[in-house]
């Protein structure tokens, strides 16, 4: 049984809430606005980061760590300051001691539900009192776990700070050995059991002989060697019947001032968590879940990078990438995974990207949002480094849709206006993802709306990839580079998926079925040759 994590307590303990406030630290995840976000922005579903980000959730639905992914940072030291993170998690030895302790809270959690909902009073408190000893140990054996490694980030040194703070503080200490007196206070308590037919009595334990002891010693010298061991361990259940239940009770009367002692206890330290803690154990799993997600594809051998991204320039590099909502799919299927390359230098601001149909440019173009969103977000990106990124304001995408009755507009004029409603929001700073619009209309028509279109990108001076069958629109700028979906150079009717760079010329994919089927002028000529 998981509960939800809560931003809040709805009380706090305000000696250990003015602990934390002593601590600049305030989050593993980076200072500023806008770390969480509930709603899926709306680029996500065309791009396939909606995919990615379900996956990458799914194992840790407790903590609601999508709204974490939907919020791109724009702050280059705020990307750095979460690289850093992911960098000293990638060893294994940091993340040991993280996901120790994430797991001791985890199983603490598991366990408080059951100081509210049990139905006995004092199994209530017990319950209440393990929690806060696992608590406890999960904090101590962070503090141990982490004093002696070299953590290079700012986030987990902070991390450590406060741990090792939190640790000495009175209130923390305060707090544990009264957890600890209590816990040896009740392990002392004995108490004898006796049942008579339907009654059953309850009574202090008075040196009655151990018949355990007894029983050992009288069959001893029956004993020859290691024996099999035919006992059976009984399942423990959670929880007392109602007759546990009054033997409890009838204990709890035997010895008041213990469990008045547990009682006052509860009622001292219901809320006993540190609200930084919880926040750090549930934003710390934005690192493990990614970490987690992308396992798989190292282990495979596809490559990940921490790629360098920055405000100040809009040149762009980046070689061996790949769609990651494609790559997980060929990854669960064991199929290999195409990995393509871009770059963007001095003036260049657009790739206009041409070819075959089914030759991986829509792929493509998922694939260069994708990689902008994740690189904002300061996660390891699909790519080999060293990869460079423009650090933009907002990500805009328009991937072609099926007409929409709801809407009462034909689909060019639905094209038009999304189209419309991303040019009148969209900046300098903007990255625009488009995907084979304005094919309900004319050839003729489609060329002019998609010149209009990258003309006021244009001059916006925003980055955009635009996907198209109009190799006219690769060389309607110098701003504009061409890169054309290429054919298996083994099959030329084939498709290999990868993109080149080089001009469009409309014929690549007409030349090679030619070639293919011996139909070229050069066979024509041989075979009709006298």
């Amino acid at each position: 049984m998981e509960t939800p994590l809560a931003d809040t307590h709805p009380k706090s303990v305000q000696a250990n809430q003015s602990q934390a406030r002593e601590i600049a630290f305030q989050s593993i995840l980076g200072e500023g606005p806008s770390i969480h976000i509930a709603q899926q922005p709306e680029c996500f579903h065309d791009l396939g980061l909606d995919q990615v980000v379900q996956a990458v959730v799914v194992p840790w639905k407790e903590y609601d760590l999508a709204g974490f992914f939907h919020a791109n940072l724009m702050s280059e030291d705020a990307i750095v300051f979460r690289q850093e993170v992911m960098r000293d998690l990638e060893q294994s030895d940091i993340m040991a001691a993280v996901r120790g302790f994430t797991e001791r809270l985890r199983v603490m959690r598991q366990q408080l539900p059951l100081a509210t909902k049990a139905y006995d009073q004092h199994e209530r408190n017990r319950w209440h009192l393990n929690a806060v000893q696992r608590y406890g140990e999960a904090i101590v054996e962070l503090d141990r776990a982490l004093a002696p490694l070299a953590l290079n980030s700012r986030g987990l040194q902070r991390w450590r700070e406060f741990v090792r703070a939190y640790v000495e503080s009175a209130p923390f200490k305060r707090l544990m050995e009264q957890a600890a007196q209590l816990v040896r206070d009740l392990a002392s308590i004995t108490y004898a059991v006796t049942i008579y037919g339907p009654n059953v009595s309850v009574r202090n334990c008075a040196d009655e002989p151990d018949y355990t002891v007894e029983i050992e010693r009288t069959f001893a010298k029956f004993r020859r060697g290691a024996v099999k061991d035919y006992r059976i361990q009984l399942p423990v259940k959670e929880g007392l019947n109602h007759i546990e239940a009054q033997v409890l009770d009838c204990v709890a009367q035997l010895n008041p001032q213990v469990f008045g002692a547990l009682s006052a206890f509860r009622a001292e330290h219901d809320v006993f968590m540190e609200p930084l803690v919880e926040r750090i154990d549930r934003e710390i799993h934005f690192y493990i879940g990614w970490l987690d997600f992308i396992s798989p594809f190292r282990k495979a051998g596809m490559a990940f990078c921490h790629p360098s991204v920055s405000n100040a320039t809009k040149d762009i590099q980046v070689y061996g990438a790949f769609d990651l909502a494609l790559g997980l799919r060929l990854l669960n299927q064991e199929k290999a995974i195409v990995c393509n390359g871009f770059e963007l230098h001095g003036a260049e601001r657009m790739i206009v990207v041409t070819g075959p149909n089914q030759g991986g440019k829509t792929t493509f173009a998922r694939m260069f949002g994708q990689l902008h969103w994740l690189a904002s977000l300061g996660c390891p990106v699909p790519a080999t480094g060293p990869a460079r990124f423009f650090l933009f304001d907002r990500l805009f995408s328009h991937f072609e849709r099926e007409e929409d009755i709801r809407n009462l507009r034909g689909k060019l004029h639905d094209d038009l206006v999304r189209m419309h409603r991303i040019l009148e929001q969209a900046t300098q700073n903007s990255v625009v993802v488009i995907n084979e619009i304005f094919s309900s209309t004319t050839l003729q028509d489609a060329l002019f709306l998609g010149r209009e279109m990258l003309e006021r990108l244009s001059r916006l001076d925003a980055i955009a990839v635009c996907v198209t069958f109009l190799d006219e629109l690769t060389r309607f700028s110098p701003k504009v580079v061409s890169m054309v979906a290429a054919l298996d150079p083994t099959d030329p009717a084939a498709r290999s998926f990868k993109l080149e760079r080089r001009a469009a010329d409309g014929l690549a994919h007409a030349l090679a079925i030619a070639e293919k089927y011996h139909v070229t002028g050069t066979w024509l000529k041989e075979r009709i040759a006298p």
